[in-house]
């Protein structure tokens, strides 16, 4: 039975569905590749997922004792959180709906066999 190794992100300030679109891009891969694509993806959401991924591999080295290059990406997910609801005043006495979006990343990290 293969450790999980975790590492999750609550409330981040991007949109599951723009969260999404980088998290495909780097499901199933091993982490050292992940991290360089996401490193140069022009995406804010790739920034965040970053530094999830690489909180997730300082769990595995620190409290596993697991090599980097041993790790790969077993599953990674971007749920929906809570929307904030704003809203901002438009002609003619009414107003524009804005939905400030969030969402919840989870990184787990399995070893090589």
């Amino acid at each position: 039975m293969a450790t999980d190794i975790r590492a999750q992100l609550k409330f981040a300030e991007t949109s599951a569905q723009k969260a999404r679109l980088v998290v495909d891009l780097v499901r199933g891969k091993p982490v050292v590749e992940a991290s360089n694509i996401l490193r140069f993806t022009p995406k804010k959401a790739a920034r965040i997922i970053n530094k999830v991924l690489d909180s997730a591999i300082a769990n595995a080295e620190e409290n596993f004792g697991v090599s980097r290059d041993n790790l790969y990406i077993h599953e990674i997910a971007a749920d929906e959180g809570p929307t904030r609801k704003w809203r901002r005043f438009g002609a003619r006495g009414r107003f524009k709906p804005i939905l400030r979006r969030t969402s919840h990343i989870t990184i787990v990290l399995r070893e090589r066999e």
